[in-house]
């Protein structure tokens, strides 16, 4: 896909640690500008021995998260690369808090890995709490993600 075609999104709908701003800026090498916003049509699980989530269609769902906007050409590489093989990227559509609809990208579970996914949901606010610091640490690609 041609990212210089204006109908390509630049903004990243996040629905797991990303939606740290801390853990974003350490992948994308920036701080952009950010809006909590809603993914319909889509379910968060939690990936069965990981801190972070996957994200699968179901129809009846929705999920919770952030919106990354006017990301730069250089952060898609390093997002892919930190994401890694379980995800694929994405268009969808989110809706913002004041109830804007606009496309973005985001990192959906590979069905192939499906297994992998535990039958409950993913809390928030239980890694904010439990796994975030963990996952920081555990993590060592941040330095191995491609250069900014």
């Amino acid at each position: 896909m041609n990212r210089n075609d204006h109908t390509v999104p630049t903004a990243c709908f996040t629905y797991g640690s990303l939606m740290c701003e801390d853990i974003m800026a350490a992948v994308c090498g920036i701080r952009p500008d950010h809006a909590p916003a809603t993914l319909r049509g889509y379910r968060r699980h939690a990936v069965t021995g990981a801190a972070y989530p996957g994200l699968v269609p179901n129809a009846r769902d929705h999920v919770r998260g952030v919106l990354y906007l006017d990301l730069p050409e250089a952060a898609w590489s390093r997002l892919d690369a930190f994401e890694g093989e379980e995800y694929e990227r994405r268009i969808v559509d989110v809706e913002r808090a004041d109830g804007a609809r606009t496309q973005a990208w985001t990192y959906v579970f590979r069905a192939r890995f499906a297994h992998r996914l535990a039958a409950g949901g993913w809390d928030f606010e239980r890694f904010l709490r439990e796994g975030k610091a963990r996952f920081v640490a555990e993590y060592i690609g941040f330095d191995k993600l491609p250069p900014r």
